[in-house]
Protein backbone atom coordinates (compact mmCIF):
# COMPACT_ATOMS: atom_id res chain seq x y z
CA UNK A 1 0.00 0.00 0.00
CA UNK A 2 1.19 3.47 -0.86
CA UNK A 3 2.77 5.66 2.05
CA UNK A 4 -0.14 8.11 2.82
CA UNK A 5 0.63 11.73 1.69
CA UNK A 6 3.51 10.69 -0.34
CA UNK A 7 3.03 8.28 -3.23
CA UNK A 8 -0.43 8.39 -4.94
CA UNK A 9 -2.51 5.80 -4.86
CA UNK A 10 -2.58 3.02 -8.23
CA UNK A 11 -6.13 4.18 -8.75
CA UNK A 12 -5.44 7.51 -8.88
CA UNK A 13 -2.45 6.94 -11.18
CA UNK A 14 -4.47 5.28 -13.24
CA UNK A 15 -7.49 7.46 -13.26
CA UNK A 16 -4.77 10.19 -14.51
CA UNK A 17 -3.15 8.30 -17.30
CA UNK A 18 -6.73 7.54 -18.47
CA UNK A 19 -7.26 11.55 -18.54
CA UNK A 20 -4.39 12.28 -20.28
CA UNK A 21 -5.03 9.19 -22.52
CA UNK A 22 -8.33 10.46 -23.53
CA UNK A 23 -7.59 13.60 -24.21
CA UNK A 24 -4.33 12.41 -26.31
CA UNK A 25 -6.47 10.35 -28.47
CA UNK A 26 -9.56 13.31 -28.75
CA UNK A 27 -6.53 15.25 -29.87
CA UNK A 28 -7.34 17.67 -27.41
CA UNK A 29 -4.49 19.73 -25.54
CA UNK A 30 -3.53 20.46 -22.16
CA UNK A 31 -4.52 23.71 -21.99
CA UNK A 32 -7.59 23.28 -23.98
CA UNK A 33 -9.59 20.92 -21.73
CA UNK A 34 -7.50 23.00 -18.41
CA UNK A 35 -10.19 26.14 -19.54
CA UNK A 36 -13.22 23.79 -20.81
CA UNK A 37 -12.78 22.68 -17.32
CA UNK A 38 -11.86 26.14 -15.39
CA UNK A 39 -8.63 24.90 -13.95
CA UNK A 40 -5.30 25.64 -14.96
CA UNK A 41 -3.09 23.75 -17.07
CA UNK A 42 -0.81 23.42 -14.10
CA UNK A 43 -3.93 21.78 -12.37
CA UNK A 44 -4.50 19.29 -15.02
CA UNK A 45 -0.90 18.08 -15.37
CA UNK A 46 -1.28 17.45 -11.83
CA UNK A 47 -4.19 15.16 -12.47
CA UNK A 48 -2.78 13.45 -14.66
CA UNK A 49 0.50 12.90 -12.93
CA UNK A 50 -1.52 12.00 -9.91
CA UNK A 51 0.02 14.46 -7.83
CA UNK A 52 -3.11 15.41 -6.89
CA UNK A 53 -6.41 13.84 -6.68
CA UNK A 54 -9.68 14.25 -9.04
CA UNK A 55 -12.28 14.58 -6.93
CA UNK A 56 -15.91 12.95 -8.27
CA UNK A 57 -16.92 16.59 -9.68
CA UNK A 58 -14.13 17.16 -11.88
CA UNK A 59 -13.81 13.66 -13.11
CA UNK A 60 -17.40 14.27 -14.23
CA UNK A 61 -17.03 17.81 -15.84
CA UNK A 62 -13.62 16.23 -17.54
CA UNK A 63 -15.86 13.81 -18.83
CA UNK A 64 -18.12 15.62 -19.98
CA UNK A 65 -15.60 17.94 -21.79
CA UNK A 66 -14.03 15.08 -23.69
CA UNK A 67 -17.31 13.64 -24.38
CA UNK A 68 -16.83 9.99 -22.57
CA UNK A 69 -18.72 8.57 -19.64
CA UNK A 70 -17.16 8.83 -16.04
CA UNK A 71 -16.96 5.42 -16.29
CA UNK A 72 -14.05 5.35 -19.38
CA UNK A 73 -11.68 6.90 -16.30
CA UNK A 74 -11.86 3.69 -14.67
CA UNK A 75 -11.81 1.03 -17.32
CA UNK A 76 -8.71 -1.51 -16.21
CA UNK A 77 -8.94 -0.89 -12.86
CA UNK A 78 -9.81 -4.47 -10.62
CA UNK A 79 -13.47 -5.22 -8.99
CA UNK A 80 -14.15 -4.72 -5.85
CA UNK A 81 -13.46 -7.55 -4.44
CA UNK A 82 -10.08 -7.98 -5.74
CA UNK A 83 -7.27 -6.95 -3.37
CA UNK A 84 -3.97 -7.13 -3.16
CA UNK A 85 -0.82 -5.48 -5.39
CA UNK A 86 -1.27 -7.79 -8.15
CA UNK A 87 -5.12 -6.36 -8.28
CA UNK A 88 -3.71 -2.67 -9.22
CA UNK A 89 -0.87 -3.71 -11.26
CA UNK A 90 -1.01 -0.83 -13.86
CA UNK A 91 0.70 -1.00 -17.93
CA UNK A 92 3.96 0.08 -18.34
CA UNK A 93 3.22 3.35 -19.32
CA UNK A 94 3.53 4.85 -22.78
CA UNK A 95 1.17 7.62 -22.68
CA UNK A 96 3.62 9.29 -20.02
CA UNK A 97 6.39 9.43 -22.48
CA UNK A 98 3.82 10.56 -25.49
CA UNK A 99 2.38 13.33 -22.84
CA UNK A 100 5.59 14.34 -21.64
CA UNK A 101 7.58 17.68 -23.57
CA UNK A 102 10.59 14.84 -24.87
CA UNK A 103 8.06 12.70 -26.05
CA UNK A 104 5.93 15.57 -27.18
CA UNK A 105 8.48 16.94 -29.37
CA UNK A 106 9.48 13.50 -30.76
CA UNK A 107 6.43 13.05 -32.07
CA UNK A 108 6.32 16.38 -33.43
CA UNK A 109 9.26 16.09 -35.39
CA UNK A 110 8.71 12.68 -36.74
CA UNK A 111 5.24 13.63 -37.85
CA UNK A 112 7.19 16.09 -40.43
CA UNK A 113 9.08 13.49 -41.77
CA UNK A 114 8.15 11.75 -44.91
CA UNK A 115 6.67 8.30 -44.43
CA UNK A 116 9.39 6.92 -46.13
CA UNK A 117 12.29 8.66 -43.93
CA UNK A 118 9.76 7.87 -40.76
CA UNK A 119 9.61 3.94 -42.09
CA UNK A 120 13.45 3.61 -41.81
CA UNK A 121 13.81 5.54 -38.05
CA UNK A 122 11.13 2.94 -36.86
CA UNK A 123 13.22 0.44 -38.82
CA UNK A 124 16.34 2.34 -36.79
CA UNK A 125 14.91 2.17 -33.36
CA UNK A 126 13.60 -1.35 -33.81
CA UNK A 127 16.99 -2.36 -34.79
CA UNK A 128 18.64 -0.29 -31.61
CA UNK A 129 16.36 -2.19 -29.43
CA UNK A 130 17.07 -5.77 -30.94
CA UNK A 131 20.77 -4.86 -30.38
CA UNK A 132 20.35 -3.98 -26.87
CA UNK A 133 17.97 -6.98 -25.90
CA UNK A 134 20.36 -9.18 -27.64
CA UNK A 135 22.93 -11.60 -25.73
CA UNK A 136 26.50 -10.77 -25.30
CA UNK A 137 28.84 -12.43 -27.00
CA UNK A 138 31.67 -11.41 -25.31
Amino acid sequence: MPKVGRDPHPADLHVGRQIATVRLQSDVSQAQLARSIGISCQQLQKYENARNRVSASMIYEIGKSLGVPVSRFFEGLPENGESGPEALQLPVDRIGFIASAEGRRLTERLIQLSPRVRARVSGLIAAIGEELNAPSTR
